[in-house]
This record gives C-alpha cells, structure tokens and sequence, in this order.
C-alpha cells in the first residue's frame, strides 16, 4: 500500500495477493517460453555450416559498434526518412517502456525486500524521482504509439507498396497491431487509475493518462466504476504484455533480437570480397541443401523484417526480372521452416519444382543495392552467389554464359578472343605502350576485357593512354599475358575458374613487382583490391586443374596500392601533372556511379574531380553515389539476353533527361566503366535517346580538355572531337 499523501503510485492497485502471486507465476511461464524460443533459433543456427572468416573476433568492439548504429538508427533514415523517424519513435518508446518496468522490478521484487521496506516508506520510487518517471514514461510512450500509427498508416491507409509481399500474412498484422494495444492499453491503465484513485494533483505529470483520465470523466465514468473496472482493465493489458514476451522467438517480434546479432556479426566488406571455397572439388559449395547454407545466411533470413527496402531499390526488381531480394531471403527461410523430413525439393533449379527458379538467380545484377539499403546488414549477395554456385554445379547456367565460360578456359577472355590479339587497340597510337614484363614500370595498368576487345571501349582506351602519356609517368602494360579478371564469373558461381584466374595474375603481378596497380574497369578494380588477397593459393597450386604454381599470399598487407584509374589520375590533376585550367570544355554533363566503384569501394569524388576539372558543369541525378541505378551489366546481365519491361540503361537514360535539374541541355552522359559504357550505348539506341545524349567515358572528356588545352597552347584550333584543325593565324 502507498503511505496516505505519499508521491507515488500503488503498483498492485485494485489487484489482490492472489492475483499478484497469478502474475508472477505467468511472468515466470512467460520467460521461460522466450528462454526456450531462443534457444530453439540458437539451436536452429547451429545447423549451418562454419563461416569463412571469424565474425566474432573483437566482440566488445563490434557490440559497442553495432549498439551505437542501433541506437542511432544511421542505416533506417538513409533513403526513407519517414520510415526512420517512425522507428525511433517506435524503438526509442519501446526501449524506454521496457526500461521503465524493469525500474518497477528492481524497486518492488529486488531493493524492497533487501531493505525490508513495507509499503513506499523505503522505497526510491517516491517523490520526485517518481515524478520524473511518470513524466518521461508517459513522453515516450506517447512517441512510441505515435511511431506505430505512422506504421498503421503507411501499412494500411496508404498501402505502401514494399511493404506487401506474397510473404505478407496474419502474423504481420497481429505484430503491429499488438505494438499499438500495448501502447493505447496503457494509456487506458494508467488513466483509469488516475480517475480511480481521485485525480492526485502529482499526477498531472503522467500528462497523457491525465488527459485520457479526464476524457473518461467527461464520458462518465466515475470514480468507483474505474476502481471497480481497473483490474480487468489492468490484467487485459497484464496479459497481452506477457504473451508477446512469451512469442517474441516465435514469429516476427524475433527480430528485435535477430536484427541486432545480424548487425554484430556483419561484414564490414561483405559483397566487395565473397567467401572462397575449398580445393577438394568434391566439397559442398553450392545450395543443394538448406544445412549447406552457413549460420550466418540463415540468421540472415530471421534478421529480415520484411520492410522491403531491398526490393524497392533493387534495380532488376524495377525492370520487372524476376527478382524481387526479399522474397528469395524469404523464401528460403520459408522452406527452412516448413521443408518436409526428406527435403525432396530443389533449392534453385532451372525448371522443375525448386524453392527458387535459375531465372532468379540470372535476373541479379550484383549490384549490391539491395544490401546497401537493407537496415539489418542481411548479406544477400553471399546467399545469391551460393544459389548461383548450385546452378554451376547443376550445369544450369543460361547458355550465353556457358559459352563466356568456355571463351575464358579457352582464351583467357570473356570474348574468345586470341590473346596475341589483347592490346591491338593500341596500334592506332602515336606512340607505344611500354612492356611492363621487360621494363620497369611505376603503374601496371591492366586494361580488362572490354577495353581490350570492344570497339567502342578500345575508344575509352586509347584516351587513358593519351592521359598517362601526357602526365609523363612510367607505365607499362602485360600485352597477352594479361587475362580476364574474373571479377563477374565469380558472382556467376564459377569459383574454380576464378580461382585458375586470380593465380595466373598474381604470378605476374609478382613479376612485375609494380608500385601501383591501376584498372580501367571497377570491377577489375574490386577484385584485385578485396578478393586476390583474400584466396589461399597454396591450397590449389597443387591442384592439376589450376594453370599456375604460386603458392604465397598476395598483398594482405596492401603494399602494392591498387586503383581505379580515376583515382590515380586525380592525383595527378591535383599535383597538376597535366596542366589542366579548369575552363576547357563548356558541356553540361550529367555522371553515373558504377555500383563496383561507388557502392562496392565507396569511391565517388575522384571521377567528379576529373569531370570539374575539364570545365564541364556537372548536373547530378537523383540516385547518385550509392544509390545510383544499376546499368544492368553487373552479375552476369552483360552477357544475357533477358526479358524485361523496361532495362536498367534505359530507365537510367530517362532519368539523366528528365529527372536532372538541368534537363535536356544535359549533353553527355559520363560513366567511369567499360561495362556501363557498353549497357548504355545499347540503352540510348533501344530507348530512342541516340539524338538526345551522347555516352563518353570520364577517360575521353578528360583526353578531349588536354587535347584542347594543348590545342591553344600551340594555336591550333580542334572541332568537336578535339581533333586538331589547323593553326590559328
């Protein structure tokens, strides 16, 4: 009982020692049920297999870190302010709430019976430390029900699109929808206990259940109804509390506990480097059974909230490929959870009854947008390439991929190309490009596949050879010793091919011994920087199969620097190598980021930096740095013939012309990617935009200034190719 004027409150009102001793017996009942649960999910994970790498070393770093991202909620304002603002209000409620009653515990189950107290005469929960709990309690939970209305509105008055799904079900609605009666209900408890008792003066500071105290009042209700109706009031809500508690492991609540082990146990370069595989080539590497899955992929289906971020940025979803990232990280926690004993079913197939189809798996763009939005840090590209490994394994790949397979075990090129035939896009120079194999060179600069073979990108080339010439520095290149990089064909599956790849280059990156190492293609770029260091090549140097013998580490200490070819040349133009005015080209020009450069490297400024600095104004689209549109070559897509409503490069083109501020006085479209080049040249011709823009690469705006800087330098005039028309008068 409270002392007679005592500021606080009776945490029993109305409810007798029967009933107290029946609350704590369901409470008991209640922890046990979510103790149990968890256990079953823990149990659950341990059925998967090992990780690569060890996601738990540097634990009180990684809770700290992971604690401090949660609390912030960083990752939920990005992209859907609404939504983030809505999920403070709902966790920052929430957190406090739970805090606030575990505060009631301590002071009536822990410090009362130590003390000895009867009553609040030794209690702390008097005065005014009571009345500033009543008063941020009610505060917050004010927010907290404010939050899940906005939930309830986005959810079922607008109808916000990625928030349904054929995963939606019962157990969505009963979650919101329970958030908002625990919030409303104690509201209800607190204010008909506020009329009960008299409306005590202190009170005014539980401003809410003042207010809905009062609002009874005006309806009627007197002072002995509320006492006499309290107790069911209060065991309604009792119960409803204790039930979610006793469901949070079994349903979707889980995720209040998944979401956050997902963040803890993340990888900070997850997607940019994938997890290798063992050189037995008779190891399990693909998906052919849900166990086959690692204990992190399946805390990644339990992480995800079905929010629906990843689909609405997922530019292979907008084009309407079959893909949809949600569904297939849901789908395969569905069979998980439902498979029967003999597991009859095909986790990815091409045709036939499969938990997910081939065409899925083909429609991926590897991207990574899916993850970059994802607010719980679920991994989908490590799943996506597993599936994608099973197709490999199956012989199930589309056949315009098996075929580049075979040009790349057959030449060393994506093409099928003769490989003496690698570096004839430099014949056309005025100049020749040094042999990094029989010279010494500052910059090894490793050209890839498209710049090499493709007729548009050998354009894109030429220009970057023209820039490192002019910049006066000692570079050199491998001629045919120089293969594919492997970059995309690794994301396709083929992981012994890559392998094959990776040490075939590092043996001559070992020759050369270069200080730098620059790419014309962020994929290339990617791989080398994120994932050559990554393999254990002594684990299949011996390997028959595998056309080279080095069996060393190669650059974990990154003492040979990698780099995209942007990065390297800004700092030339800084240290103005190049000696650029800043005034030389007068277009407007719009820029793509490619997704392996961008979203991939987080590298967004040094390609901008090159643009300024030929004195073109750069007007920016609306999905710019990470969250720029894919071209829809990534994973795979450059060498698919895929259906869809409306492709990437063509949506991108639209979006350059009408969606930029500067409109259709944009006159160029620049990328930084031999692949973007190739998937937007094909875009501005099946779109229709060839009259409207033109795509050039950073590399060919950055050779047209020097060209044209020079040009006046000598008083020679150029057109609007840059090329030279005669001497001025």
């Amino acid at each position: 009982m409270a002392a007679e004027g005592a500021v606080t409150r009776e945490t029993f009102w109305q409810i007798s020692h029967a009933g107290e001793i029946l609350f704590y017996a369901l409470a008991v009942v209640a922890i046990l049920l979510f103790g149990y649960g968890v256990y079953r999910r823990v149990a659950r994970y341990t059925t998967g297999q090992a990780d690569w790498f060890d996601r738990l070393d540097d634990l009180p770093g990684r809770i700290v870190g992971s604690t401090r991202m949660v609390l912030s909620n960083r990752s939920l304002l990005d992209r859907d302010t609404t939504a983030g603002v809505m999920h403070v209000f709902i966790m920052w409620g929430f957190l406090t709430l739970l805090i606030g009653t575990t505060i009631l515990a301590i002071d009536l189950d822990l410090y009362r019976p130590v003390t000895g107290a009867v009553g609040t005469e030794q209690s702390f929960f008097v005065g005014d430390f009571y009345l500033s709990y009543s008063l941020v309690m009610d505060a917050m939970g004010l927010l907290f029900v404010v939050g899940v209305g906005v939930a309830l509105y986005r959810r079922y008055a607008a109808r916000k699109w990625r928030l349904w799904g054929k995963h939606t079900s019962l157990e969505d609605d009963l979650f919101v929808w329970t958030l908002f009666a625990l919030g409303v209900g104690g509201y209800l408890t607190e204010g008909i206990r506020i009329l009960g008792t008299g409306f005590p003066e202190f009170e005014t500071v539980s401003f809410v259940g003042w207010f809905v105290a009062d609002v009874l009042a005006i309806a009627g209700m007197s002072q002995g109804l509320a006492a006499a109706v309290y107790p069911v009031v209060w065991w309604s809500h009792s119960l409803l509390a204790l039930a979610f508690v006793a469901a949070i492991p079994y349903g979707k609540p889980f995720h209040m506990l998944s979401s956050y082990a997902n963040i803890v146990t993340r990888d900070e370069k997850a997607g940019t480097r994938l997890p290798g595989i063992p050189a037995d080539l008779d190891a399990d590497t693909g998906a052919e059974r849900i166990e086959d899955f690692s204990w992190k992929e399946l805390l990644d289906q339990d992480a995800c909230t079905k929010c629906g971020r990843c689909s609405s940025a997922c530019p292979a979803n907008a084009s309407g490929r079959n893909l949809d990232p949600r569904e297939v990280i849901l789908d395969l926690k569905a069979y998980r959870e439902s498979r029967d004993e003999d597991g009859a079913v095909d986790i990815v197939a091409d045709g036939g009854e499969s938990v997910i189809a081939a065409e899925t798996m083909e429609s991926c763009m590897a991207c990574m947008a899916c993850m970059d939005a994802c607010p719980v840090d679920i991994e989908h590209l490590k799943s996506f390439t597993r599936l994608n490994r099973q197709l490999t394994d199956q012989g199930d790949v589309d056949s315009n991929v098996q075929d580049m397979f075979d040009n790349v075990m057959g030449m060393g090129n994506t093409f099928g190309d003769p490989p003496d035939e690698r570096a004839a896009w430099a014949d056309d120079l005025d100049f020749e490009l040094a042999d990094a194999r029989e010279q010494e060179v500052e910059y090894l600069w490793y050209v890839g596949d498209y710049p090499s073979y493709d007729e548009r990108n050998k354009k894109v080339a030429r220009s970057l050879a023209k820039i490192l010439e002019a910049a006066d520095v000692e570079y050199g290149i491998l001629f045919e010793d120089e293969k594919y990089d492997g970059n995309d064909i690794r994301r396709l599956g083929e992981e012994f091919l890559y392998v094959d790849l990776a040490g075939h280059h590092v043996e001559r990156f070992e020759a050369v011994d270069p200080e730098r190492i620059i790419c014309t293609d962020p994929h290339s770029y990617n791989t080398f920087t994120n994932e050559y260091p990554e393999v254990d090549y002594a684990e299949f140097a011996d390997e028959p199969l595998m056309g080279f013998d080095y069996d060393g580490e190669w650059n974990q200490d990154g003492s040979t620097e990698v780099l995209h070819w942007t990065q390297a040349v800004e700092e030339l133009v800084s240290d103005d190598e190049l000696g650029l005015s800043g005034d030389e080209l007068d277009y407007t020009v719009t820029y793509h980021d490619p997704c392996h450069l961008g979203r991939y490297n987080d590298e967004y400024e040094a390609p901008r930096e090159l643009i300024r600095a030929t004195g073109a104004t750069l007007a920016e689209m609306p999905r710019n740095r990470n969250e720029s549109f894919c071209c829809g070559g990534g994973g795979g897509g450059l060498w698919m013939d895929i259906d869809e409503e409306s492709k990437p490069s063509e949506e991108r083109m639209r979006e350059a012309l009408e969606d930029t501020a500067a409109g259709d006085a944009v006159e160029k479209f620049v990328v930084a990617c031999p692949m973007c080049m190739t998937m937007y040249e094909d875009g501005t011709k099946t779109g229709g935009y060839e009259d409207d823009i033109e795509i050039v690469d950073v590399a060919e705006l950055l050779a047209e200034a020097i060209e044209t800087d020079a040009g006046a330098a000598a008083g020679v005039g150029t057109d609007a190719d840059g090329r030279a028309t005669g001497r001025a008068d």
